[in-house]
């Protein structure tokens, strides 16, 4: 099963932020899951997909069962369910290998998720070295690897065909596998990360890493989805009538979605790189909207009658010394009908200016993102070193901008 480490989020969208402070289990988040629990304060997420497939390994690994223990009976699926719930045992520890790797080099991991090929750790920054993108994308396999050791030297003290015995042979195979398979060469697996690296050393350009990995990627997603099939009839691993039986149409279906999730990982890594590149495009200067100070009691109409004559389109509210205090938001403005503009105060359209809703004028690409995000407006007073005032960032400029820099000519490419 694949270990989709790599597929980091996009940078984050301003108006995005996690829920804090919510016990495990008390929550689902959009697209995550439910939430299990925090480790190294991660929270560990469980998608629903995880109850599918957990029910398929325990109805396949039961039937395997009955062929060696037939003596377990219906027994034989509780059997197989712990196996599956250890088998994600397995793969979570895995993906904390990742996560702790992350921590220590200072990179903010979002979250764990265990899903139906395997897991997911969305860590938000990239590695500041290809020596460190090359160990954070390495521990993963490597422990994966000696939790394989582990289980083989447990198979030593125990009998073989005993539940213990076949309980310990399956973990070893799968977290052996688990680490072969995640080796392979190609975005997004961890091997491809691994690959990335090496290019990006050898290079001295990131980009050129991505863009060989990427497409080392998708050249193993159609080597996996023609080569599975045939590797598995022709070798004789398990047993094939012919090339339309039930079982080689499961291992067709088996490889499609192995290769979907490999070509698609490999297209969003492509695809989050050049964004990345892009990002710097994203400049809080020049995204800016200059802005007017008026104090809390001008009327609206004359609020806006002095930011037409100024040029400018947004509104800062000032007090008696002209400190900004609060943000006219352009929602409340367009809710205002014409004829009644005269009567309304700027104070009650405005929001106060909370900490973080003040944003450095030179912020430009992830650290602007990281700095909207830790605190969701949607308008944001942008100042100078001096605190002078600058203008009015409005988040929907932002993401304008942001969704430009995914879709410009860069990013399709």
């Amino acid at each position: 099963m694949p270990d989709s480490d790599s597929d980091r989020t996009a940078p984050g969208s301003p108006a995005g932020k996690e829920n804090a402070g919510e016990g495990p289990g008390t929550r689902k988040e959009a697209g995550g899951g439910l939430l299990m629990g925090r480790v190294f304060g991660v929270p560990i997420y469980v998608a629903p997909s995880w109850f599918l497939v957990a029910a398929l390994i325990t109805w396949f690994f039961g039937n395997q069962l009955d062929r060696v223990l037939p003596e377990l009976g219906a027994g034989r699926y509780l059997v197989s369910l712990f196996f599956a719930v250890a088998f994600y045992a397995s793969v979570l520890v895995h993906e904390l290998a990742h996560t702790y790797a992350a921590i220590r080099f200072d990179l903010p991991v979002r979250r764990i998720q265990l899903q139906f090929f395997g897991g997911v750790s969305e860590i938000e920054k990239e590695s500041q070295t290809p020596g460190r993108e090359f160990v954070l994308a390495g521990v993963g396999p490597l422990l994966s690897l000696v939790l394989g050791g582990v289980f083989w030297a447990g198979m030593l003290t125990v009998e073989r065909g005993t539940v213990p015995g076949v309980l310990l042979a399956g973990l070893m195979l799968s977290n052996v596998i688990v680490a072969a398979f995640n080796l392979l060469p190609g975005l997004p697996l961890d091997g491809g990360r691994m690959l990335r690296a090496v290019v990006w050393r050898l290079s001295g350009n990131p980009m050129t890493g991505t863009v060989a990995a990427a497409w080392t990627g998708r050249v193993l997603a159609v080597v996996v989805l023609i080569g599975f099939p045939l590797a598995t009839h022709l070798t004789g691993v398990t047993e094939r009538d012919s090339y339309t039986g039930l079982n080689s149409l499961t291992d067709a279906l088996l490889a499609a979605i192995l290769a979907a999730i490999i070509w698609t990982g490999a297209g969003n890594s492509l695809k989050m790189a050049r964004l990345r590149e892009r990002l710097p495009a994203l400049n809080a200067r020049t995204l800016t909207r200059r802005a007017v100070p008026v104090t809390a009691a001008t009327p609206l109409s004359e609020a806006l009658r002095r930011a037409n004559d100024a040029g400018a389109r947004a509104l800062v509210v000032v007090d008696g010394q002209g400190a900004p205090h609060a943000l006219v938001r352009e929602a409340g403005i367009a809710s205002v009908p014409e004829h009644r503009r005269p009567w309304v105060a700027v104070s009650t359209l405005a929001q106060d200016i909370e900490d973080g809703m003040r944003v450095p004028a030179d912020l430009t690409g992830e650290a602007l993102l990281d700095h909207l995000r830790a605190t969701p407006a949607t308008e944001y007073l942008v100042v100078e070193e001096n605190d002078e005032i600058y203008g009015v960032l409005s988040t929907t400029d932002v993401e304008r901008a942001f969704v430009d820099a995914m879709t410009g000519p860069a990013a399709r490419r």
